[in-house]
C-alpha cells in the first residue's frame, strides 16, 4: 500500500486542471518561481496567511509554468504538517495543501523546495544520523551518506509529498555542494575493505584521491538510492538534485534524476550563468537556472532589468530560467517583492517560441574537465566533495565570449565520442588531464582540428606529447599533422577575471583565435559586452545576443543597462537567405550577399534579441 493512501486526494494528482489545462512537465516547462524560508523554531503562525486568493494573485500576476515552494530548509523543520518528518512547531493548518490545490487547479506544476544531506534538526535528534569530520567530530549539520537518515526520513517524506499531497516533484536543495568526506565508522570500514589501508586525513597523505573518489560515490548512491526507492510508487514524481551534474560537480550525468539546476551566483550573476549554463546545456538532460531575486548586501532586491538581464543569459542558451524570492517569515508570498518578476516572465515569453530549446552550432569547444575537477582541493576546505570550482574556466570563457566567439562549455565525456564537430577547442589552464584525453586531443588536431592550449603546465604537457618546442613565454600557432595547435604558455585567465591586463589579452587571444578559426559561422564587430551565440531552433539558423555590459563583479545591484549600438554581423550561410528578421520584434535586418556570407547591421541591443534567417 502506498503511504497515505486513504488520505490521497484523487482530484489533485491528475495532471489535467479543473478547466482542462494539462501541466506541464519540467522538461516542458520554460518559466518557474521559486520561494523557500527555511523554516526555523522561532517562525510563528506558518500557514496563516497561506490563502487560495494570495496563491491566485501569484499565479495570476507571473503565469508560471510551475513554482517551488518551501516545505523543509537546512534547519530541518517542516513548514506544513507532515506526519514523517519534523514538523516546525508554528505551523497552523495545512498551507502546502492550499498551494497544491489552487496550483492544480490553474494547471500549474508545483515542487518542493527540499533541503536533503543539510538537516540539522535530523542530527540534533538523532546523533547518529551526522556526518564525522577528520578529527571525529559530528556535524551540527550534514547527515551521513552511510546512514539512516536517507531510509528514516528523506524517502518517507519524498512519498509522503508524493502520496498524500501530490506534488509533481522535488528540487533537493543542500545536496552535492553540502557534504564533505565523511570519517564514520561505516565508511571507513568499507574504505578498509576496498583498498586495505585507512581513509587520510589530508590531501600530504597516501590515497587521498581515491578517499575523495570513495566519498563521491557514496553521494552518487545516495541519490540514486532515494530516487528509485521514491519511483517505485510514484514513477511520476520528477525529482533533481540542486547542482548535480553542473560546473558543482563537474562530471557525466550518473543517477536518473529528471532534470538540472542550480542557482547561480546572488552577486556576480551575470557571470556565473555564463558558466553554469553553457555547461548545463551539454549534459544531455533538461534544464534551467535560478536567480536570486535579491543580494546578500543588505538583501537589496533587484530592480526587474537586471533579473532580466540574468534571465537572458540562461535563455540565450536553450534553458528555463526561474527566480528566487523569500517567503515570509509565516510562509506566505511577498507578492510586492514579486512584482519584478512580472516584468522578466513578460519579457522572456515573448522570447519563447524563438529561443527555448535552441540548440548551439558547434564553434568553440572549452574544456571543463572532469578529470581536473577531481583532483582539485579548495585550499580552506579540502575535505569538500564537490567544490564550485572553475578553475582558469571564467577568465578564458569570458575573454573568448568578449572577443565575439561563440562558445560551448564540456567534460571530456560530452566531447570526446565527436570532437570534430568542433572548429576549435581549448584546453584552459588546467592541473592535470589524463594522457588519454590528451591523445584523443593530439588525434583530433592532427586529423585537421584546431587545438588552442593555454597556460605553462598545460603547453608544457602537450608540446613535450606532440615534439612541439615552445618559444619561452611566447604565444604561437603552429601546424600539427593536417590541422594547427596554438599556444599560451602563460597565465591569462585569472588577470583577466580580475580585470587586470583585460584589453591586452583580450587582443592577444583573438589574434591567436583568429589564425586557428579563421572563418565562425558569425564575425561581429561591436562593444566587447556582447555575447554571442550561434544556435539553431526549429531548424532555422540563429545569432542570441546578450547585452552583458557593465561591472558584474563588483556592482551588486544594477538598476540601468547602457543599450550597445552599431552591431556589424557577416553571417556564413550557404545561400542568400529570403529574410533576416530581428526577433521577437518581427523587424526585417536588410542584407547584402556575397561568397556565401549575409552582411547585415543591427541598430540596437537593449538586452536581449535573437538574429534569426529564414
Amino acid at each position: 500500500m502506498k503511504l497515505h493512501s486513504a488520505l490521497l486526494l484523487p482530484a489533485l494528482l491528475l495532471c489535467i486542471s479543473a478547466t482542462g489545462q494539462e501541466r506541464l512537465r519540467r522538461d516542458q516547462s520554460f518559466l518557474g518561481v521559486h520561494m523557500d524560508f527555511h523554516a526555523g523554531p522561532e517562525n510563528k503562525d506558518i500557514g496563516a496567511n497561506t490563502t487560495p486568493e494570495m496563491v491566485q494573485a501569484l499565479l495570476d500576476m507571473i503565469h508560471p509554468d510551475y513554482i517551488q515552494v518551501d516545505c523543509k530548509g537546512h534547519p530541518g523543520y517542516s513548514s506544513y504538517p507532515t506526519e514523517v518528518g519534523n514538523r516546525a512547531p508554528g505551523v497552523t493548518g495545512d498551507p502546502l495543501k492550499v498551494w497544491r490545490e489552487v496550483t492544480a487547479r490553474n494547471g500549474v506544476a508545483l515542487y518542493m523546495h527540499y533541503s536533503g544531506v543539510w538537516d540539522s534538526r535530523a542530527v540534533q535528534l538523532h546523533p547518529g544520523w551526522a556526518a564525522i569530520d577528520k578529527d571525529g567530530k559530528p556535524s551540527e549539520n550534514m547527515t551521513s551518506m552511510f546512514g539512516p537518515y536517507v531510509d528514516s526520513l528523506l524517502i518517507p517524506q519524498l512519498k509522503e509529498l508524493a502520496g498524500k499531497y501530490g506534488v509533481d516533484g522535488v528540487w533537493v536543495d543542500g545536496e552535492c555542494w553540502a557534504p564533505s568526506a565523511d570519517y564514520c565508522e561505516k565508511a571507513l570500514k568499507m574504505f578498509r575493505e576496498q583498498t586495505g589501508a585507512d581513509a587520510p586525513r589530508s590531501p600530504e597523505e597516501p590515497l587521498w584521491l581515491e578517499w575523495k573518489q570513495f566519498n563521491r560515490e557514496a553521494f552518487r548512491r545516495y541519490l540514486r538510492h532515494y530516487i528509485a526507492a521514491v519511483r517505485s510508487e510514484y514513477p511520476d514524481f520528477q525529482i533533481c538534485s540542486n547542482w548535480a551534474f553542473t560546473p558543482h560537480m563537474s562530471e557525466p550525468v550518473s543517477a536518473p534524476v529528471d532534470f538540472l539546476s542550480g542557482d547561480y551566483n546572488p552577486s556576480n550573476s551575470v557571470n556565473s550563468a555564463r558558466v553554469a549554463a553553457r555547461y548545463l546545456a551539454n549534459q544531455g538532460l533538461p534544464w534551467d537556472l535560478m536567480a536570486w531575486s535579491f543580494v546578500r548586501e543588505g538583501w537589496e532586491q533587484k530592480p526587474a532589468v537586471q533579473l532580466i538581464r540574468e534571465a537572458a543569459v540562461t535563455l540565450s542558451q536553450g534553458g528555463g530560467f526561474q527566480a528566487y524570492y523569500t517567503q515570509n517569515p509565516d510562509g506566505s508570498a511577498n507578492l510586492a517583492k514579486m512584482e519584478s518578476m512580472a516584468a522578466v516572465a513578460e519579457f522572456a515569453r515573448a522570447r519563447q517560441a524563438f529561443c527555448h530549446h535552441s540548440v548551439a552550432v558547434p564553434q568553440v569547444a572549452l574544456v571543463q574537465s572532469t578529470y581536473n575537477f577531481q583532483r582539485y582541493d579548495r585550499p580552506e576546505s579540502p575535505q569538500d566533495l564537490f567544490p564550485y570550482y572553475t578553475g582558469s574556466v571564467g577568465g578564458i570563457l569570458y575573454c573568448l565570449l568578449e572577443s565575439q566567439y561563440s562558445v560551448d562549455l564540456l567534460g571530456e565525456a560530452s566531447l570526446s565520442p565527436d570532437m570534430s564537430r568542433y572548429p576549435l577547442v581549448v584546453i584552459p589552464e588546467c592541473n592535470a588531464l589524463s594522457s588519454v584525453f590528451k591523445d584523443e586531443l593530439l588525434d583530433y588536431a592532427g586529423k585537421g582540428g584546431s587545438l588552442l592550449v593555454a597556460g605553462e603546465g598545460m603547453s608544457k604537457f602537450f608540446s613535450e606529447a606532440a615534439g612541439i618546442g615552445l618559444l619561452g613565454n611566447r604565444w604561437f600557432t603552429t601546424a600539427y599533422g593536417k590541422g594547427r595547435i596554438g599556444f599560451i604558455p602563460t597565465g591569462i585567465a585569472i588577470d583577466y577575471e580580475e580585470g587586470r591586463n583585460v584589453e591586452a589579452i583580450r587582443s592577444g587571444l583573438k589574434k591567436i583565435v583568429g589564425e586557428l578559426f579563421p572563418e565562425p559561422v558569425a564575425k561581429v564587430k561591436s562593444s566587447p559586452y556582447v555575447d554571442v551565440s550561434v544556435r539553431k531552433h526549429d531548424g532555422k539558423l540563429q545569432v542570441h545576443l546578450v547585452n552583458t555590459s557593465g561591472d558584474h563583479k563588483n556592482s551588486p545591484i544594477q538598476k540601468e543597462i547602457a543599450p550597445v549600438k552599431d552591431i556589424e554581423i557577416s553571417l556564413a550561410v550557404p545561400e542568400k537567405p529570403e529574410r533576416i528578421v530581428f526577433q521577437p520584434e518581427g523587424k526585417d535586418l536588410p542584407f547584402k550577399y556575397k561568397d556565401g556570407r549575409a552582411v547585415f547591421e543591427v541598430p540596437v541591443l537593449e538586452i536581449y534579441e535573437i538574429v534569426e534567417v529564414e
